[in-house]
C-alpha cells in the first residue's frame, strides 16, 4: 500500500477556479511528484478518478506533456478528478528511470494512494505512448473501471503480446500518421486480441497529435461518456 508523505486527496471544493494541487507522494524509489486536479468549474463531480500516465521519460515525457494534459482536460470536463504524476527520476520524483518495470511500482503507488484516500469512487487508468504501456502492463493486476491508451507502443519492443490482456472495459485512441508508433501495428495488435478494445482512429495525425489536440480531447470525451458513473447533483462539502 502507498505510503503518503502527509497530503490528503482535494475535496472538490479545493479546486478553486479550475486550479491544481500539487502532492507529493511516497513511493518505492522515493518520492513521487504528482498534481491533482477536479471537474472543470461549473461540470458536476462524478465519483471517478483518472491516473494519467505520462510518455518516454528519456525521451522528455513528464507529466505536463500536452497530450497527457489535453487527455485530463477532456475527463475533467466529463466531471472527473485526475492525477498526473512524474515517472521516477522525472521532475521532482526520485529515482532513476527502469524501462517499466520500476514505473510500473510507481504506478501501482499512487493507485494505492487514490483508492485509499476516495475508496468511493471509480478508479480509471490512461496513458499517453511509453505511460499507456506502463498502464496496459497493470490494468489487469488493479483493475481499474477504464483504461484509455493513447498512441500505446506495440511497435516499440516492450512485449505486449506477452503482457495478460486486460479483461474490462477499455478504448485505445491512435492516429492514422504516427511517425513514432507504427499505426498497422496497433490496429493488428488490437483484432489479434480475444477482448478488443473499442479503437478510434484519427486521420491525418501524428504522434503528438500536433493540430489535433481537439481532435483528441473530442474522442476521449465521446469514448468514455457511456461509461461515467452518474454525476453527484453538488460538489463535496
Amino acid at each position: 500500500m502507498a505510503r503518503m508523505t502527509e497530503p490528503t486527496f482535494p475535496k472538490d471544493g479545493d479546486f478553486l477556479e479550475g486550479k491544481s494541487v500539487p502532492v507529493t507522494l511516497s513511493g518505492p524509489a522515493g518520492t513521487i511528484e504528482a498534481i491533482v486536479e477536479g471537474p472543470e468549474p461549473g461540470t458536476p463531480p462524478r465519483p471517478l478518478v483518472v491516473v494519467v500516465c505520462h510518455p518516454l521519460p528519456t525521451e522528455g515525457g513528464t507529466m505536463h506533456n500536452k497530450v497527457v494534459t489535453m487527455t485530463a482536460r477532456a475527463m475533467h470536463q466529463s466531471g472527473a478528478a485526475t492525477v498526473r504524476f512524474n515517472f521516477r527520476g522525472v521532475g521532482s520524483s526520485e529515482g532513476s528511470f527502469e524501462d517499466g518495470a520500476g514505473e510500473a511500482d510507481d504506478l501501482r503507488a499512487v493507485v494505492a494512494w487514490v483508492r485509499e484516500q476516495r475508496p468511493e469512487a471509480e478508479l480509471w487508468l490512461a496513458g499517453f505512448s511509453f505511460g499507456s504501456y506502463v498502464a496496459y502492463s497493470v490494468a489487469e493486476e488493479l483493475s481499474p473501471g477504464m483504461l484509455v491508451l493513447i498512441a500505446p507502443p506495440v511497435s516499440r519492443g516492450y512485449g505486449f503480446d506477452r503482457i495478460t490482456p486486460f479483461s474490462g472495459r477499455w478504448l485505445v485512441i491512435q492516429g492514422d500518421a504516427d511517425e513514432v508508433v507504427d499505426p498497422e501495428a496497433v490496429y493488428a495488435w488490437v483484432d489479434g486480441l480475444a477482448h478488443p478494445p473499442e479503437l478510434v482512429r484519427i486521420p491525418d495525425t501524428s504522434h503528438f497529435f500536433h493540430r489535433k489536440l481537439m481532435d483528441l480531447r473530442g474522442a476521449v470525451k465521446n469514448g468514455i461518456r457511456p461509461h461515467l458513473p452518474a454525476a453527484t447533483t453538488t460538489p463535496d462539502d
